[in-house]
């Protein structure tokens, strides 16, 4: 059975009510929504709220979902939406400074130096990337965290390929001079 099979079957099993394939979906999809809410929000008490509020709308939504798109797509997407529609709401100011570790590292156990400094690149590389605007920090997420195509991208964020690839572009270009600067010695900076 291909994903597209299966895709198809779990949502239809969540149409016919089957609240089993919904636990199903979520457990699939839980780390696709954080991704986007957090990189479209940054860091904020709500990010559980505004994720259960995503599965909400996915689940009265399901009806809506056309079987010919990507499922983990359109539910980006949701997520996408619901936190631009949150930070319109909210109006915070500038993003907070938990700077959150990217990667995912091995459980293996380090020596306490490696893995000091491994946590500290971590993030400085989180704390750049909040520094980006919104809809470039969104693009690295998905781009190089979720290894989504530009096409899944541009269904999200209902942008033209073009832009996309002009923002994650740019995003990079600004990331490595945000990064140039974090680990430069002191002493050069002046």
């Amino acid at each position: 059975m291909d994903q597209h099979t299966d895709t198809h079957a779990l949502v239809s099993q969540i149409r016919s009510g089957d609240r089993n394939a919904f636990r199903t979906l979520v457990d699939q999809h839980k780390r696709l929504v954080s991704h986007v809410i957090f990189r479209a929000t940054g860091h904020i008490p709500d990010h559980e709220d505004l994720c259960q509020d995503v599965f909400l709308k996915v689940y009265q939504n399901i009806h809506k979902f056309r079987e010919d798109a990507k499922l983990s797509t359109w539910i980006a997407q949701i997520a996408y939406n619901t936190s631009i529609n949150y930070l319109r709401k909210k109006k915070p100011s500038l993003f907070e400074n938990d700077a959150a570790i990217l990667t995912t590292f091995k459980d293996e156990v380090e020596q306490p130096d490696v893995e000091t400094e491994r946590k500290d690149v971590s993030s400085r590389i989180a704390d750049a990337i909040e520094q980006l605007p919104v809809q470039m920090r969104t693009i690295v997420t998905l781009y190089h965290l979720e290894e989504m195509s530009y096409k899944e991208i541009c269904g999200i964020m209902r942008m033209p390929e073009g832009t996309v690839k002009s923002y994650l572009f740019r995003a990079r270009k600004n990331l490595k001079k945000l990064l140039i600067k974090k680990f430069e010695p002191e002493d050069i900076q002046s």
